[in-house]
């Protein structure tokens, strides 16, 4: 039976590289704000939904110029707090606030900042494959975020990401949340399922 977690940990660097890659080559935004456009364009986020969003750090995609659009158009946006071993919760924010240092040296909303409960997630990641299954950096902190959330309403995930960092096959496991949709510079697409996968494969394409 195959070891989910060392498999994850043998793809992390592999993953973490090829996205330090793009990085590099997007030095002058080019590849996040071609990102912005196909999400703005294709994404189905309702009128007025709450947005939660991330701060980028290292070689994330940066999603601040897509965060700074839909909050143009009216839709309440969060960034997360984060507390060690707990699901992290959303506070509100708006372009030019000020952002605060946390654990893992995450820039933060304070957390008396107003809450957001988000109806659609922006999340970073270091790996991805078309099922949806996302590849994290361990912490589990995305996981058991997403699934509190669902737990209260339906809640739409959303992995933005550099096409490079696609991947055949993402292993997981039962506590892994998967991704309802998937945006990177080349377009915007639901995630796959299984089911339709199997129909695919018994019937041909």
């Amino acid at each position: 039976m195959p070891d989910i977690a060392e498999e994850k940990r043998a793809l992390r660097p592999r993953a973490a590289e090829k996205r330090r890659l793009a990085h590099a080559e997007d030095f002058t935004g080019r590849l996040s704000h071609m990102m912005r456009d196909h999400a703005l364009a294709e994404l189905p986020v309702a009128a007025g939904a709450a947005v939660g969003g991330y701060w980028p750090r290292g070689t994330e995609i940066d999603v601040r110029p897509l965060l700074t659009a839909l909050h143009r158009r009216g839709h309440p946006i969060g960034l997360p707090h984060i507390r060690r071993g707990q699901p992290m919760t959303y506070h509100r924010w708006q372009p030019d606030d000020r952002l605060v240092p946390g654990v893992f040296g995450i820039e933060m909303p304070d957390y008396r900042t107003p809450a957001v409960t988000p109806d659609v997630l922006l999340l970073p990641l270091l790996a991805f494959d078309a099922q949806g299954n996302r590849l994290g950096y361990g912490g589990g902190y995305t996981d058991r975020t997403i699934a509190a959330l669902r737990a209260r309403k339906p809640v739409t995930c959303v992995g933005v990401a550099y096409a490079v960092q696609e991947f055949d096959s993402v292993p997981h496991d039962t506590l892994d949340q998967r991704l309802d949709w998937l945006v990177t510079e080349k377009g915007v697409r639901r995630a796959e399922r299984r089911r339709f996968l199997w129909l695919r494969q018994f019937f041909g394409s």
